[in-house]
């Protein structure tokens, strides 16, 4: 064992060598020496061994400086206490051989000198100790207060400017919850947790002898002091614990939860319903899970290649055909057809060719079975050849000038583009500024515009060839009527029911011939005629 630790083994003998005593609760020091009361009913002879055995003597002062020295020790006590004067006071030289020197205190506090018979038991004796090491008054700061205590002594050092070795020195602010710190004097003033063999190292609970460190029981931490316990306030935590900043708070260990209402319990975050922003895809929909979320198709979505792509059209596609262009679901048609302009779902006829067979039904009517009907594409105009109705594409940009500059004619509909120096918009040439005229040349483009346009009705129906048609209707009419009278005349009783059926009369106004066609395209000059009359 090194001497540091021999002596300090030998300070705490010391100090345990009167705890079976009846202590007093007060050690006044000065300069080299303390003075101690202990309240133990002792004669004479035992008080000088009680001093001994605790490393002192029995107090040994002359009469006149009992009053001074003794008022300090003695404040608030009253009876006869055994002490020794000195051999060259007076008092000891007339005292018999059978009385021991005593003091004696009052109730009002007065102190005398007495002789008393050594055999007797008085109430206590007063010792003295040399202090050979000792410390000096300890240096509070921030409003703190010292309270200096011997260990297992269970007596204040109080009024003292000295202190002897053992003296426990606790530092302590008001209104704080625990201790400040703990000093133990030994030769200077050491701060707890010192060396586990002396005192427990000043811990509270336990001292860790490897690490020279204090414990605590479990639910319990140690408060900044370092020494002394305190309520775990992780101990309830159900996950988690970290330090604020401030104090210790309960947290939790994986991402997606956060603190319950209590502080102590985790629960799953909503993700979903605390950001609208994680999902925002084309047919996405936020799902929470446990921890976390997903995004997910919704009905009429279909996962692929990590993103939602709408399939629900391909449910009511007419043809039941669905293929996918950049990333998209659409419609598709057999051969012949084409996705309709109007409605992306339906099926048209498409010729691709200026002429291509008409596709015929035969009449539902049981009254006509012979009868058939004939459609073509939009943009064609059907037309009888070699006893076979075909359709013939429409030359638009010939019946009409749907263009505002530049026509072209394409199988099923036509396309207008602008001169240079214009451009189209919204279907007619407005004039270029020099600035757009300066980003074309920089592309190098010729900024003709052309687009697509759909096939439409042919001229000589929507517009000036109505009044024709009206005509040659009406000859046709008045006709038919001088034929039905003649034959009446001469069958006499006709039924013509089948001529009632409105389906007859679009059939024939549907079998246009190529002559017909051509005639008919004069309509536009009979329009002009019209107008200059």
């Amino acid at each position: 064992m090194s001497p540091r630790k021999q002596s300090l083994l030998i300070c705490v003998v010391f100090l345990c060598g009167l705890e079976d005593a009846v202590l007093a609760q007060h050690r006044h020091c000065a300069d080299d020496r303390c003075v101690e009361l202990l309240s133990k009913p002792e004669d004479f002879v035992g008080a000088q061994s009680s001093c001994r055995d605790s490393e002192g003597t029995l107090l040994t002062i002359s009469s006149e400086q009992a009053v001074e020295t003794l008022t300090g020790p003695l404040s608030g006590r009253s009876g006869s206490y055994w002490l020794q004067l000195h051999r060259t006071d007076r008092r000891v030289e007339e005292s018999h051989l059978v009385n021991c020197s005593s003091v004696s205190v009052s109730g009002g506090g007065d102190i005398t000198v007495s002789w008393k018979q050594c055999g007797d038991e008085l109430d206590g004796f007063l010792c003295q100790y040399v202090l050979q090491e000792s410390c000096g008054r300890l240096e509070a700061h921030g409003g703190a207060q010292v309270r200096y205590t011997t260990h297992h002594m269970g007596f204040d050092v109080i009024d003292s400017e000295v202190f002897p070795s053992g003296t426990i020195a606790v530092v302590e602010k008001v209104g704080e919850h625990y201790l400040d710190s703990k000093h133990l004097c030994y030769k200077e003033w050491r701060s707890a947790p010192w060396n586990c063999e002396v005192l427990q190292g000043g811990c509270e609970y336990g001292c860790n002898s490897t690490t020279h460190t204090c414990t605590c029981p479990q639910g319990q931490i140690l408060q900044p002091n370092s020494i002394t316990c305190a309520k775990d306030p992780c101990a309830d935590c159900a996950e988690d614990c970290r330090w604020s900043g401030v104090s210790y708070e309960c947290a939790c260990a994986n991402n997606g939860y956060m603190l319950a209402q209590d502080g102590k319990r985790c629960v799953d975050v909503d993700e979903c319903e605390e950001d609208d922003d994680l999902c925002t895809g084309e047919g996405e929909e936020c799902f929470n899970t446990e921890g976390g979320y997903q995004c997910r198709c919704t009905e009429g979505f279909e996962e692929e290649d990590g993103a939602c792509v709408d399939v629900e059209i391909c449910l009511k596609c007419e043809h039941m055909l669905c293929v996918k262009t950049t990333g998209v679901y659409g419609c598709a048609c057999r051969e012949g057809f084409r996705v309709s302009a109007e409605d992306p779902t339906k099926c048209e006829r498409h010729c691709g060719e200026r002429d291509c067979p008409a596709v015929c039904h035969q009449n539902t009517d049981k009254r006509k079975p012979d009868m058939v009907q004939c459609e073509c594409p939009k943009g064609y105009i059907k037309d009888m050849r070699n006893n076979e109705t075909i359709c013939t594409d429409i030359d638009e940009c010939e019946m009409s000038s749907y263009c505002d500059q530049k026509c072209e004619n394409t199988f099923g509909g036509y396309r207008c583009s602008c001169q240079d120096g214009f451009r189209l918009q919204d279907d007619k040439c407005v004039a270029e500024t020099e600035e757009e005229k300066g980003e074309k040349g920089e592309k190098g483009e010729d900024g003709s515009g052309a687009t697509a346009q759909p096939a439409v009705v042919p001229s000589y129906i929507k517009t000036g060839s109505v009044l024709g048609i009206t005509v040659f209707m009406a000859l046709g009419a008045t006709l038919l009527c001088l034929l039905v009278r003649t034959v009446v005349k001469r069958c006499g009783r006709f039924e013509l029911s089948s001529f009632r059926h409105p389906d007859i009369d679009v059939f024939y106004l549907q079998q246009v011939t190529t002559e017909t066609y051509k005639r008919l395209s004069f309509d536009k000059q009979i329009k002009s005629d019209l107008q200059r009359l």
